[in-house]
């Protein structure tokens, strides 16, 4: 029987935040299960959006319940 993940991908950003959902199932079989991106330049607030990044997060977590999250790191250029 082949072993199934779930993995959450971030891309932080303060401007826009994009993120992906795969399930994995053995070591060939990827499907995308969600993907998209938090807009977060019409607000002005660093708090307001850091919590709206949280949220986010914490709505992803609790829908897909990952077996592994991967974040990038941050840059700036």
């Amino acid at each position: 029987m082949e072993s199934e993940r779930i993995i959450l991908g971030i891309d932080p950003g303060t401007t826009i935040m994009g993120y992906g959902v795969i399930r994995v199932l053995g070591k060939s079989n990827v499907e995308m299960v969600e993907m998209g991106g938090l807009h977060l330049s019409k607000y002005q607030d660093h708090a307001l959006k850091l919590r709206k990044i949280y949220d986010k997060c914490v709505q992803l977590i609790e829908t897909y319940a990952p077996d592994e999250m991967a974040v990038e790191a941050p840059f700036f250029g």
